[in-house]
C-alpha cells in the first residue's frame, strides 16, 4: 500500500498550472491584471505562435526591486494580502501569488524589472522551477515577463492546447476584455510580429467603440443606476442589434470581468419581454460595490465570484436593466451629455480603490434605425392649398430649378414645443401595413401592427399588475361553439377570468357566451381572446397561467387585438398610434423584439436622389 508522502514543490506547481494556467490566454489575463495592478498606464503584449511558442507582456509600471524579484516566482508569494481581512476585502486584480509560479513551472519564464529609483533593471529566469540568480539588464522603468514553449515539460498538458489560431483567439478576447475595463490605459497588440491592436488612453466610449464597432454603440441605450454603495453604469444594445451567440457580453464587477449567473440571469430576465428567445442581448456593464461585499476568491482563475447578497444584487442590476431598456421616448437622456467622466472615475477607482463612478452616455446619433428615440425635433405639420417654404441647404435651397414651379405642397410650418413628438405627424398609409410621419430629421416609418401590438401588450401588463383591468360589457353577447373542457374550464377559473377581464358564461352543453371582456381589447376578437384564454388555462391551470406565463398570455391578446395589415387607419387615428408610442415603455419593439419604426434622415433622402451635386 502507497504511504502518504508531501509533493515536491515543482509537482505541486505544475499541478496548480492546470488550473490557473489552462492555456495562454490564462497566462495572458494574470499578467495583465500584474501589470494594472502595478500601475501601468501603458502596456504592450507580444504573441508568437498563439501564445504558445513565446508570450511577451511589458509595462510601465513600478517595477519589483532586485531584492524581490527571486520571491516574485515563489509559489504563495504576493505583496497584495497579509491578512485575512485583507482577503475579505480585495481590491486589486491579481492577490493569490500562483500564476507566476505556475508559469515558471510549466514554460521557460525570463522576468526583467526596474523600480523608479534603481540605476538599472534585473532579470531573473526560471526553467523547471529552477530560478537563476539576478543579473544586471537593460530596461526601461516597469516590468516584462517573457513566457516561452509553454508546457514543453509536460507533453501529455500539451497536446490538449488548440491550434495557434484557437490560441490566439482566446488571447485577444482576453486582450480586449481587459482593454474595455481600463480605457484609462494604453494596449497594444503584436502577433508574430504584425500590430493588430493599438489603444491609446481614451474616453470609455471611444474605447468600446474601437473594440466592438460603432454600431454596437448606434443601437445601445445607457444603463445607470446607484442605491448607496452600489453603483451600475454602461452601455446595453436593444434587439436591434442582438446576437446569435453571446460573443458580445462583458460584465465587469469592480472593472474584473466575471461570468457569473447571478448577473447572467438578472440580464436574460430584463430582456425576456423584447427579445426572442433564440437570440443573445449584447452589452457592456459595470458594477462598482464594496469589495467586502463580493468573495472573487471561489476559482484560481478568479472568473468566477460570489456574492453577500445575491438576491439584492439580482434585483438591482434587473431592475436597472429593465428601466433602462424600457424608458419611453420622452424619457431618454439627451445625446450630447459627455462620457468623460466615466473613464476618469472609472480610472480612479481603478487607481483609489474609492468605488464610484460616473454613468456611460452615448453620443452616437444614429440614422435610419430604431435603436435611440430621436431627441430634440422641431415638427411640421402641412396645409393644404399653400406653397411650402423652401430651406436654403442641401440642395431645398429657394429658387432651385430642381423645383417644380408652381407645387401645391403646404407652406406655413407648424413648430411644436421641442422635443414633445419625437415621431412626428403622419403623413399616410403605405401598402396598408406601414404609416409614414415626419419629424425635423426627415421621414418615420412605423410598422403599425407591430407598434400597436406592443402599445396593447403594456397596458395589458401595466392593468394586471396593478390589479384594475378595465373592463367592458358587451352590448350583445358574443357566443360561440366550445368543447366541453372548455365548458368545465369557465365553471372552474371564474376567479381567473375576473382577475383577466373577461366573463365568460355556459349558455348550454356546447357554447359559451362572454359578456365583457378588458376594454384595452377589441370587441370584435372576443371569441379569439376567450379562446385563447380558455386554452392558457385549460393546459397550465390558472396559477401557472398567472404567474410564470403571464406574459406569453397577455402578449398573444395583444396581438390578437392589434391593428391589422391592410386596415384603413384615418390621420388622426395614425397619430394616436405615433402618441402612445412616444409614451410606451419599450416602444421601439414588438413583444418578439422586432423594431417598430426606422428613421429615415433627409441628409440620406438627399443623398438618394443626389441632390445638391
Amino acid at each position: 500500500m502507497p504511504t502518504i508522502q508531501l509533493l515536491p514543490d515543482l509537482l505541486i506547481n505544475q499541478i496548480a498550472a492546470g488550473e490557473v494556467i489552462e492555456r495562454p490566454a490564462s497566462a495572458l489575463k494574470e499578467l495583465l491584471e500584474n501589470s494594472l495592478d502595478a500601475g501601468a498606464t501603458d502596456i504592450a503584449v507580444q504573441l508568437d505562435g498563439g501564445g504558445i511558442k513565446r508570450l511577451v507582456v511589458r509595462d510601465n509600471g513600478k517595477g519589483i526591486a532586485q531584492a524581490e524579484l527571486p520571491l516574485a516566482l515563489m509559489r504563495h508569494a504576493t505583496s497584495k494580502i497579509a491578512s485575512l481581512e485583507d482577503l475579505q476585502k480585495v481590491a486589486s486584480m491579481g492577490f493569490r501569488g500562483e500564476a507566476l509560479a505556475s508559469m515558471a513551472a510549466v514554460a521557460q519564464l525570463a522576468l526583467t524589472s526596474r523600480t523608479p529609483d534603481a540605476a538599472h533593471a534585473w532579470k531573473v529566469e526560471a526553467i523547471d522551477g529552477a530560478q537563476s540568480a539576478a543579473a544586471p539588464a537593460a530596461h526601461p522603468h516597469g516590468t516584462s515577463i517573457e513566457m516561452r514553449e509553454l508546457y514543453f515539460n509536460t507533453p501529455a498538458r500539451r497536446k490538449f492546447l488548440k491550434s495557434e489560431s484557437t490560441e490566439y483567439a482566446w488571447c485577444e478576447e482576453v486582450f480586449k476584455r481587459i482593454g474595455l475595463s481600463r480605457p484609462d490605459v494604453a494596449f497594444s497588440l503584436q502577433r508574430d510580429g504584425k500590430s493588430v491592436w493599438q489603444f491609446p488612453k481614451q474616453e470609455l466610449a471611444q474605447r468600446i467603440n474601437a473594440i466592438l464597432g460603432s454600431e454596437f454603440g448606434q443601437y445601445a441605450v445607457n444603463v445607470e443606476r446607484e442605491i448607496g454603495p452600489l453603483h451600475l453604469y454602461g452601455i446595453a444594445a436593444l434587439p436591434a442589434y442582438s446576437r446569435s451567440t453571446r460573443d458580445e457580453q462583458y460584465f465587469f464587477v469592480n472593472g474584473r470581468f466575471v461570468r457569473d449567473k447571478v448577473l447572467m440571469h438578472a440580464v436574460r430576465q430584463a430582456y425576456q419581454d423584447i427579445l426572442h428567445h433564440q437570440r443573445h442581448p449584447a452589452f457592456v456593464l459595470f458594477l462598482d460595490m464594496p469589495p467586502e461585499q463580493v468573495d472573487v476568491n471561489v476559482h484560481p482563475a478568479k472568473s468566477e465570484v460570489r456574492f453577500r447578497e445575491s438576491q439584492g444584487i439580482h434585483q438591482f442590476v434587473f431592475h436597472a436593466l429593465q428601466d433602462a431598456l424600457g424608458a419611453t421616448m420622452t424619457e431618454v437622456p439627451s445625446v450630447a451629455t459627455s462620457v468623460g467622466a466615466a473613464s476618469a472615475a472609472n480610472a480612479h477607482r481603478q487607481q483609489t480603490g474609492a468605488y464610484t463612478s460616473t454613468p456611460f452616455i452615448q453620443q452616437q446619433t444614429m440614422s435610419f434605425n430604431a435603436a435611440q428615440p430621436q431627441a430634440a425635433y422641431k415638427l411640421w405639420e402641412f396645409q393644404t392649398g399653400k406653397e411650402m417654404n423652401e430651406k436654403g441647404e442641401g440642395g431645398r435651397g429657394k429658387g432651385n430649378s430642381d423645383s417644380p414651379p408652381d407645387t401645391a405642397l403646404p407652406s406655413t410650418p407648424f413648430t411644436l414645443p421641442t422635443q414633445e413628438h419625437p415621431l412626428g405627424f403622419a403623413l399616410g398609409q403605405l401598402s396598408g401595413i406601414y404609416i409614414l410621419a415626419q419629424n425635423q430629421q426627415g421621414l418615420v416609418v412605423v410598422d403599425m401592427h407591430a407598434a400597436h401590438e406592443r402599445i396593447v401588450y403594456e397596458r395589458l401588463k401595466a392593468a394586471f399588475d396593478a390589479q384594475q383591468m378595465p373592463t367592458q360589457q358587451l352590448l350583445v353577447p358574443v357566443t360561440f361553439a366550445a368543447e366541453p373542457l372548455d365548458i368545465a374550464t369557465v365553471e372552474e377559473e371564474q376567479q381567473a377570468l375576473q382577475q383577466l377581464g373577461f366573463d365568460i358564461a355556459p349558455i348550454s352543453t356546447h357554447t359559451l357566451a362572454v359578456r365583457a371582456m378588458p376594454a384595452l381589447l377589441k370587441q370584435s376578437h372576443a371569441e379569439t381572446a376567450a379562446r385563447e384564454v380558455l386554452h392558457e388555462l385549460r393546459d397550465f391551470g390558472a396559477s401557472r397561467a398567472l404567474t410564470e406565463r403571464r406574459n406569453e398570455l397577455l402578449a398573444t391578446l395583444a396581438c390578437h387585438s392589434a391593428v391589422r395589415a391592410n386596415q384603413q387607419l384615418s390621420l388622426p387615428e395614425m397619430n394616436a398610434i405615433l402618441r402612445e408610442m412616444e409614451q410606451t415603455e419599450r416602444a421601439d419593439q414588438c413583444n418578439h423584439g422586432r423594431p417598430t419604426w426606422f428613421q429615415v434622415t433627409l441628409a440620406e433622402l438627399d443623398a438618394m436622389f443626389m441632390r445638391g451635386k
